[in-house]
């Protein structure tokens, strides 16, 4: 038999800084976060803008803040028998030599061994004291979201009673190299998903972490539930190494995942993927349009990249927590930004300001390069 999964505690840092309240006056508030990068010089590449929370931190430490939090708000007993799962690069060798750089000029030299994304999940789980099983998730923009989609899976079957779900990611010259040379990056220093005047994206600063455990698990302590997080999917569409398919058939796979899961296919609110580019945007508005049939002009949508930059491999958790926040607060955050419609994103994107709604069941969607994409369906406990 399937167990209930629920999600007692968060802890979450973005460039408006950290905990619910500064999302609450940056992405809510519709308040791009976007300033000049002052961690590296920027001079060689196409844009010197992103969403930066200060001076550039090690992962793990990032990680560690998020994941301390959610235990707190989760009252998780110390040395806790719960499953650690991180979200993280997979292509660490390239970034070794900005952050050991960064580790030289805080006098905190790290090893090579660092550069390993499965030490991530082995870091937190010891710093944390954590006793269950560590694994990592490198696939990129779903890394965080995956891992979530995978601690359901052990909560749901009986394997674990209680998952420590965690992501982060730290602006940094590899990536914003990468996304440049792609075009990919916004060329008028904001980030306009869904619009037709939409050029690109911007990378920001972001790490969160979340607690999930069974319903009898959060009984037994005591503990008390934000959410049930009742459908989760995932799919991989195979399409293109960098392009998502053009009518959004893996995020509405994944998305159906979720909703069967669920058991329900009312979703009240989507927190969509939404990167601001000529590609992405059309085809995540067909794969909603083919999910929600009849009913997806109702369905409000939104993209907090427009606030946050994109998080990369923080994203699904980052984002999640901001789907949280929607569904207790009872307000809509909005797509920041937005101008001329393009008549070929057609739907309710929340434009510009937050909208107050009572809402009961929400869900956040991610896709990354590959074609791997994932979805999340939150519901009020």
């Amino acid at each position: 038999m399937s167990r209930e999964v629920l999600l007692t505690g968060f802890g979450v840092r973005t460039a408006f800084g950290s905990g619910a309240d500064a999302l609450r006056e940056g992405v809510f508030d519709g308040r791009p976060a976007f300033a000049p990068i002052t961690r590296f010089d920027t001079g060689p590449y196409r844009t010197g803008l992103a969403a930066t929370a200060g001076e550039a931190v090690p992962l793990h430490e990032s990680l560690a803040k998020t994941a301390t939090a959610a235990i707190g708000m989760a009252g998780l007993p110390a040395r806790a028998d719960a499953a650690v799962l991180v979200g993280t690069a997979g292509d660490f060798a390239s970034l070794t030599r900005f952050w050991r750089a960064e580790a030289e000029n805080r006098g905190t030299p790290g090893g090579t061994g660092q550069t390993v994304p499965a030490w991530q999940a082995e870091a937190l789980a010891g710093e944390l004291g954590a006793r269950g099983p560590r694994l990592a998730f490198t696939n990129a923009c779903v890394a965080s979201a995956t891992a979530i989609v995978h601690a359901c899976r052990l909560i749901a079957s009986g394997r674990v009673d209680i998952a420590i779900c965690a992501g982060a990611y730290l602006v940094e010259e590899e990536n914003l190299a990468k996304f440049g040379s792609g075009f990919a990056l916004s060329r008028d220093g904001m980030v306009r998903p869904f619009c037709a005047g939409r050029s690109g994206l911007l990378l920001g600063d972001g790490a969160a972490a979340v607690v999930l455990e069974s319903a009898d698990s959060a009984r037994r302590r005591g503990a008390r539930a934000l959410a049930a997080l009742t459908g989760w999917g995932a799919a991989c569409d195979a399409y293109h190494v960098a392009k998502p398919h053009p009518d959004g058939a893996g995020l509405a796979s994944a998305a159906r995942q979720a909703l069967r899961r669920a058991g329900d296919p009312r979703i009240d609110y989507v927190n969509a993927h939404g990167t601001a580019t000529k590609a992405n945007d059309p085809a995540e508005t067909r794969g909603l349009r083919a999910l929600f049939g009849d009913r997806a002009e109702a369905v409000p949508v939104s993209s907090t990249k427009s606030t946050t930059g994109h998080l990369l491999e923080a994203a699904g958790v980052v984002e999640l927590v901001i789907t949280l926040l929607a569904l207790r607060d009872g307000v809509l955050p909005p797509t920041a930004g937005f101008t001329e419609p393009d008549p070929a994103c057609d739907l309710d994107y929340v434009p510009n300001r937050p909208l107050r709604a009572e809402i009961r069941r929400a869900m956040s969607v991610n896709a990354a390069f590959g074609g791997a994409n994932t979805a999340l369906v939150l519901e009020r406990a």
